[in-house]
């Protein structure tokens, strides 16, 4: 098969990289590599079953056209401040830029007009203060939130509009190497388990997600692709009532709160916050259960989620961010039987587990149905919960509340963005002809970001073809 642009991966880096060469009226030709499944045909059973049935051979909340995106709250930060760190990369005036464009793309097809978190000067400048003393630093982003069943809607209304404007798309196909010469990429083998093939392609563009984060790290030492170890997030997902976090989903809807707590000081965040949401489970690969969170535009819980994540960096003895997340990952899952525990934090700082009975007479309940409670301080780093737990206690002075006996924390919450490729700003990488796109390309974190190095992908192919 030959193409002049294959896409591995149909996460929002790789749909919009498409969409923009459409829109700049390239007539090259596309083909986009998917290992999951088309949007309309990705169903995950748990609503059924209420449990994770760690389907194989993928899990469709994480696989399949969108990606993560699909089945995620799905929240477009339109702050350049937020999402990772492509800014440094591009510029802040490109990325704000970008960010404006490809949110207007999102409207086209169906996205909010609500933008969440702008106005309540007086009230954000109160909540900033509180931040301030406590030691962390709040970034107010303005949020458009699609919800999780509109991103279904609005990724399929994407989905078959690029089908219908040429582009090819293969699912359950998996890219297995790069077709290299010399030091020119060529294309890639694929397979999808039954029989094995090859597409040449003058542009070969990487964007696999999260998910395919260790995969491209492999990929990159395998071949030579320059790169340096990146940062790894490990923490938890945080579960409060709708009650104690009322103020906060009120004026900003999404509080970004970033703090570098003693002794350590390492980077400790919020990330991904839902107001009325669900905790959720997503599995990977190597069988990893790891907890995330969403939220619908329609139906709400009692409690609001969010995770706090405390950056980790390995350079030397060790330089294999990724493969450390895992461990701490496998850990957890190993003490849950294979399902994501939970705790209270009263019982972390009483220095005991919680059992199941204690969590039904609670007030804040458990909005994953198949959740184990235990000790997640058994598999947790010392450091990581150091630093999470002066982490709560600080949010506790900004949102009074948050740091109370009953405030559940799901572990494992893991984010791996490592692997950061090194790229020139038209993203071309140490292999002629190869690019690296996305949050598995260690530059962005989130939907919109990695929406704009898809853009911007898709501006650079256009023009020089």
């Amino acid at each position: 098969m030959k193409k002049d642009v294959v896409i591995i991966g149909a996460g929002p880096a790789g749909i919009f990289t498409a969409l923009e060469m459409l829109r700049k009226g390239s007539g090259q030709s596309i083909l986009i590599l998917e290992k999951g499944q088309a949007i309309e045909n990705r169903r995950c059973p748990k609503a059924k079953t209420g449990r994770c049935m760690n389907c194989k051979p993928y899990c469709h909340i994480t696989t399949g056209f969108s990606g993560a995106g699909a089945f995620s709250d799905g929240k477009l930060s339109l702050s350049c401040e937020v999402g990772g760190d492509l800014p440094s990369l591009i510029g802040t005036d490109v990325a704000q830029e970008t960010i404006d464009y490809a949110d207007k793309i999102y409207l086209e097809f169906g996205a909010s007009t609500r933008v969440e978190g702008i106005g309540n000067t007086e009230e954000v400048k109160d909540i900033r203060k509180r931040a301030i003393k406590a030691g962390l630093r709040l970034v107010d982003c303005p949020i458009r939130h699609l919800g999780t069943e509109k991103a279904q809607d609005l990724y399929l209304a994407i989905e078959k509009y690029l089908q219908s404007n040429g582009v090819e798309m293969l699912f359950g196909w998996e890219c297995t190497d790069l077709i290299l010469e010399g030091e020119e990429c060529k294309g890639v083998y694929i397979t999808n388990g039954k029989e094995s093939s090859a597409v040449q392609a003058k542009h070969t563009v990487v964007a696999t997600g999260r998910r395919g984060a260790d995969w491209l790290e492999k990929l990159c030492a395998d071949h030579g692709i320059a790169h340096q170890p990146g940062t790894v997030d490990i923490g938890v997902r945080v579960e409060v009532r709708n009650e104690i976090m009322e103020r906060v989903n009120e004026v900003l809807y999404e509080s970004k709160l970033i703090g570098y707590p003693k002794p350590f000081k390492n980077k400790v965040r919020t990330f991904c916050q839902n107001p009325g949401g669900f905790v959720s489970q997503e599995n990977y690969d190597n069988d990893l259960a790891v907890v995330n969170g969403h939220s619908y535009k329609d139906i709400k819980s009692n409690n609001t989620n969010l995770a706090i994540l405390v950056s980790h960096n390995f350079s030397e003895p060790f330089n294999q961010p990724i493969a450390y997340a895992q461990k701490v990952g496998e850990l957890t899952n190993m003490l849950g039987a294979g399902h994501i525990m939970v705790q209270r934090f009263g019982d972390i700082l009483d220095g005991k587990r919680t059992w199941q009975k204690e969590l039904a007479q609670s007030n804040v309940k458990p909005t994953l149905p198949d959740v184990v409670a235990g000790d997640i301080t058994a598999a947790m780093p010392y450091r990581a919960m150091i630093n999470i737990i002066n982490f709560i206690k600080a949010m506790d002075e900004v949102v009074p509340g948050f740091a109370s006996y009953e405030t559940l924390l799901y572990s494992p919450e893991l984010k791996f963005y490592s692997n950061r490729v090194k790229m020139d700003t038209d993203f071309n990488t140490s292999v002629k002809g190869l690019h690296c796109l996305g949050d598995s390309s260690g530059w962005t974190r989130g939907l919109m970001m990695a929406s704009v190095m898809g853009v911007l992908m898709g501006r650079v192919i256009a023009r020089e073809g």
